[in-house]
This record gives structure tokens, C-alpha cells and sequence, in this order.
């Protein structure tokens, strides 16, 4: 890809799907800046709710590069201000590639949208237009400031990102999570090395509710929480006809709602659900859920005999890596 706007729009689009999961009930957002030559200055994302936003977290990593003797405060809203008194021009005339239209509204930080205002950038491009009620004119903000704002680059890209959001914000959205060998294996003890368990547990840890079936419960008899990275359970549902036992390690998670049900639809109260299982749940649930995040071991010394069967067909979306195995977020392939 040349370097143009959609290869720096790209850098965005891609650092922001490594945190696709876990800014709940925040969208994943990237962005890029580059200065007045074109020069890429920062490549950053909103990481998890509470945390800055994509634009003011790239302008902290723009600002310590051309200024590493600046001293940045972490809370973000003391970091808004922070860099409202102390960006001395340096990015005057710069260039912001987000992957979201910037919010206007106050949130938990001032609006993004005003940040790039005050920050002297000359350009803005954007891949995707909100539309929520609360956040949406940003693009209008920076185009009264005289900022010149680009939009339609890579939209279709922008909006693969953004639906998990739209999802939750007009319902639910859920995932389907799988652990595969490179033989195709899912069985047989732990797959995934530690890093990419701890990945899962921040996920589980920002899901309302978590969702298997009879048989997962019966093999593996998991606690289903997020205790690799202290967060909270969230609430789980077992999709079973048989009789469960209470004293199944699921049960003993405290603080937590567990149901039981001979269905397989969710609980309308739900909004960011996660679904784990074997072939035979994947089968029932692929018509179900919204995405599909698998994950895949590459380490040879493991072995299973149960493979996934399935005629699903997938779409990748995007691919990372973790530890020693790689992951992907994936969509039905229509």
C-alpha cells in the first residue's frame, strides 16, 4: 500500500482492533498523527473504558516524542488539560487519521473533538461517521475551526470495526471464543499459552455474560471468571437438558448470576456476551451469535483428538498475535 491516507488510516484501523473486546461499552478506536511534512508522529488507540480516548492518547505519544522532556499526567481528564497548556504548538498543523468521527460531548474527558481544535491540526481524516446522539458532530466542530476534515477513506473498514459498538448500543452483541491446536484440535487439556489466557480473562472481565453448553460444563467443569487479571465474573449461562450439578466449579464464583436453561436464546438483559464451546456448540450457536473470535496454538507438542466440524464458512477481519499463537476476529462469511 502506498503511504497516503489510507495506508496511515490502515496503522489506525489495525491498533485499534487489538483492543476490539475489551472497551466495552466504548467502541474500538485508533488513531494516527503525522505533522506538517507528513512525518508519522503516533500511531494509538482507546485501549478500555476510563482510559483515554484514541485522539488524546496519540496526541500524548506525538507530544513525548517532540518533547520527551514533557511529564505526562495518566487520569485522562488531567491529561486533557495537561496537554491543553502544554502542547506549545508542537503539533501545529498536523494531520489526524481516526478511524471514528472525534465525540463532541463531555464523557468521562472533554470532548476529542476540541482537543484536535486546540492542538492547531490542519487536517482531519475520518473513517467513520457517528451517528449516537451524544457524540455525534465532531467532523462539524473541526470544520467551523477551519480544519479541513476527509471523510469516506476505508469506511467500509471503519464500519467492520465500529459494529460490535452499534450491537451493544442497539441491543446486544456476542462472540463465539475458540481455542484451536493447529491440527484443528480443540480437546485435551489447556490450548492457549498464558498470555493469551490472560487476553481472554480482560475480555470475560467487561462481558455481561458468558455462555456454554452441557457438555463444555461436564468435560471441563470451568469456573468461567476473569481471576487471571482480578476482574469481575461475569454472569454465566449453561445451555444444557440434563441435570447439573450444583457443586460444579461455575456455581462457586461469588457475586454472580449462574442460569440454567434448556434454550439457546440469550436473556434479553444482556448486552456483551461471550460464547465458549466444542464443535458441536459452535454448530448450534453459529447462527446465533455476531462474531467469532478463535484463537489458534503453535505449539506441535500438544495434542487432542476432537476436531471442529463444522460447514461454517468465515471471513477474517483481523489478525494478532499473543504469546506464542495468533488470533482472529471473524464475521459469517455471506
Amino acid at each position: 500500500m502506498a503511504i497516503d491516507d489510507r495506508f496511515y488510516l490502515s496503522l489506525a484501523i489495525n491498533e485499534a482492533w487489538k483492543y476490539q473486546g475489551l472497551t466495552y461499552p466504548n467502541p474500538a478506536v485508533g488513531c494516527v498523527i503525522t505533522d506538517k511534512n507528513g512525518a508519522l508522529l503516533a500511531v494509538a488507540a482507546h485501549r478500555r473504558a476510563g482510559l483515554p480516548h484514541a485522539e488524546l492518547e496519540a496526541a500524548k505519544e506525538a507530544l513525548s516524542k517532540l518533547n520527551p522532556l514533557l511529564t505526562f499526567p495518566s487520569e485522562p481528564n488531567e491529561l486533557y488539560a495537561f496537554i491543553g497548556k502544554n502542547h506549545n504548538n508542537l503539533l501545529k498543523n498536523s494531520t489526524f487519521y481516526v478511524t471514528l468521527e472525534p465525540c463532541s460531548h463531555q464523557g468521562l474527558t472533554p470532548p476529542c473533538a476540541d482537543l484536535i481544535v486546540t492542538l492547531g491540526a490542519k487536517k482531519a481524516l475520518i473513517g467513520a461517521i457517528d451517528d449516537t446522539d451524544k457524540a455525534k458532530g465532531g467532523a462539524q466542530i473541526l470544520q467551523k475551526a477551519g480544519i479541513e476534515v476527509k471523510t469516506g477513506v476505508l469506511s467500509k473498514e471503519c464500519n467492520e470495526l465500529l459494529e460490535p459498538f452499534l450491537l451493544w448500543q442497539n441491543g446486544s452483541f456476542s462472540f463465539f471464543k475458540l481455542a484451536l491446536r493447529l491440527d484443528g484440535t480443540y480437546d485435551n487439556g489447556i490450548i492457549t499459552p498464558h498470555e493469551a489466557r490472560i487476553f481472554t480473562h480482560k475480555i470475560r472481565s467487561v462481558c455481561d455474560l458468558i455462555v456454554i453448553g452441557g457438555g463444555t460444563l461436564r468435560a471441563d467443569n470451568p469456573l468461567l471468571d476473569a481471576r487471571l487479571v482480578n476482574g469481575k465474573a461475569p454472569d454465566a449461562l449453561i445451555c444444557t437438558r440434563q441435570k447439573t450439578q450444583k457443586e460444579a466449579n461455575v456455581f462457586s464464583v461469588k457475586n454472580r448470576e449462574t442460569i440454567i436453561q434448556s434454550g439457546l436464546d440469550f436473556p434479553k438483559k444482556y448486552k456483551n456476551i461471550m460464547v465458549e464451546g466444542g464443535s458441536n456448540f459452535l454448530r448450534a450457536m453459529s447462527g446465533r451469535v455476531d462474531r467469532f473470535l478463535i484463537f489458534h496454538s503453535y505449539d506441535f507438542s500438544l495434542k487432542g483428538s476432537k476436531k471442529i466440524e463444522t460447514d461454517l464458512k468465515l471471513k477474517l477481519l483481523y489478525q494478532g498475535c499473543v504469546g506464542n499463537c495468533s488470533f482472529g476476529w471473524y464475521r459469517r462469511a455471506f
